[in-house]
């Protein structure tokens, strides 16, 4: 069964917030956001990264994903791991937003348990820095 991320296109599964309206996001009932594509989705991922980048100065997996997936929800410690084996980036290391394409695939994979192809990971990157 196609994983509930992927079939809302949001690879990151990013809650509904009451008064939040996403761009590329359509009507859905869930406790998650659906977008009318992959690329959509992607660029809101983008666009909260970008917001815990400046607003709560996490620039590290470490930091990002304690907030992303908080341990009362989450094996944060699991996931962090999982995303700087599949990274290659350090638990602490200072992330670039030239990072973030990897970064999002690898939380990815954690969220849904499936590897999004690179093609659709970089029409989401270019639409943030288009309409961002």
């Amino acid at each position: 069964m196609t994983p509930l991320g992927i079939r809302n296109n949001n690879p990151l599964n990013i809650r509904r917030v009451v008064g939040t309206k996403w761009k590329g996001e359509v009507q859905s009932n869930s406790h998650f956001v659906r977008f009318s594509s992959l690329a959509w989705g992607i660029r809101a991922a983008c666009c909260l990264l970008r917001t815990y980048r400046d607003k709560y100065k996490l620039n590290c997996i470490a930091d990002i994903i304690q907030r992303w997936a908080p341990p009362s929800e989450n094996d944060t410690k699991r996931y962090i791991r999982n995303v700087c084996t599949w990274t290659g980036f350090g638990g602490q290391q200072r992330l670039t937003e030239s990072d973030w394409p990897k970064l999002l695939q690898a939380m990815a994979r954690q969220e849904c348990g499936t590897l999004l192809n690179e093609e659709e990971i970089q029409a989401g990157f270019k639409l943030y820095r288009k309409t961002s």
